[in-house]
């Protein structure tokens, strides 16, 4: 097996020289490369090895974002000034790597016009198409009609 480690001369013993080199140094051995020819193998105080790969391991989850839905909130009969302003609150959520539920939210007699609602969520999907892809169509439930968008860097699995 290939030996390596700290002070160490790297080369290729039995597992019993092995054994006696980490034990003359008060370490560990620790095989790091089973599959390779022939084997690796660490000489290395173990708690220390542990320590540092929990470590690494936080520091890797630290850095992951955590993707966020945001939603925003639109009626029948937005305006136009509305629209623009919203969708572009919009953008920077899908630019910033979160996902976007817009909903159109019936009150009362307004459930009349669902199909201007629908009309609604499909221009602001058209809108944002350059940084959003739809989840899927819009979809009633209840008093509301929903549309999700997912940025389109996140459909590659890469941010932006």
């Amino acid at each position: 097996m290939r030996v390596v480690g700290e002070n160490i001369e790297s080369g290729i013993f039995t597992v019993q020289e092995a054994i006696k080199m980490a034990e003359d140094l008060e370490m560990e051995l620790v095989e790091i490369s089973p599959n390779a020819d022939p084997p690796v193998c660490r000489i290395v105080d173990f708690q220390k090895f542990v320590y540092e790969k929990k470590k690494k391991e936080k520091e890797l989850k630290a850095k992951t974002k955590k993707q966020e839905m945001k939603e925003i909130r639109f009626t029948p009969h937005t305006d136009d000034h509305d629209f623009e302003f919203k969708s572009k609150h919009a953008e920077n959520f899908l630019i910033e790597g979160n996902k976007v539920r817009a909903y159109v939210m019936f009150k009362g007699r307004a459930i009349a016009f669902k199909g201007q609602g629908e009309v609604l969520l499909l221009k602001f999907a058209q809108r944002l198409e350059e940084v959003g892809v739809p989840d899927q169509l819009p979809k009633m439930e209840g008093k509301r009609m929903f549309i999700t968008l997912m940025p389109k860097a996140v459909q590659g699995k890469k941010p932006v």
